[in-house]
């Protein structure tokens, strides 16, 4: 199993209160791993990445999709060694591209990342 797979079941098991759509998708490039859907009816996507180091790196398609869609998607980078999970708005991805892990996150930690979802569309 892949590392994201890994933080994919991770995130499968924290977030048993949400909705999640695990998408495949081969013909449209930089769509993200998950769609996803809150308590309140409040979709959003989230792209899953896992780094060896403070560089995270996307496809241009991927830099793509979000910049296209700033609002309601997500970037949830997990560090490998530390085990840490930030999460990012999609709205900075070319800051997180630039900076890496050093970027300030929105949310810090898979418990705190769920927080943040279920607060979404208040």
């Amino acid at each position: 199993m892949g590392p994201e797979r890994k933080l994919y079941q991770k995130v499968k098991k924290s977030f048993s209160d949400f909705s999640l759509i695990r998408l495949e998708n081969n013909s449209l490039h930089g769509t993200p791993d998950l769609l996803v859907s809150n308590a309140r009816g409040h979709f959003f996507t989230i792209e899953l990445k896992v780094t060896k180091s403070n560089k995270v790196r996307f496809s241009p398609h991927q830099i793509a999709f979000h910049v296209k869609h700033p609002r309601n998607s997500f970037i949830m980078v997990e560090a490998l060694g530390p085990g840490t999970v930030k999460l990012y708005e999609g709205s900075r991805i070319l800051e997180l591209e630039a900076c890496g892990l050093e970027l300030n996150a929105c949310s810090l930690g898979l418990e705190a990342c769920g927080l943040w979802f279920e607060s979404l569309g208040k």
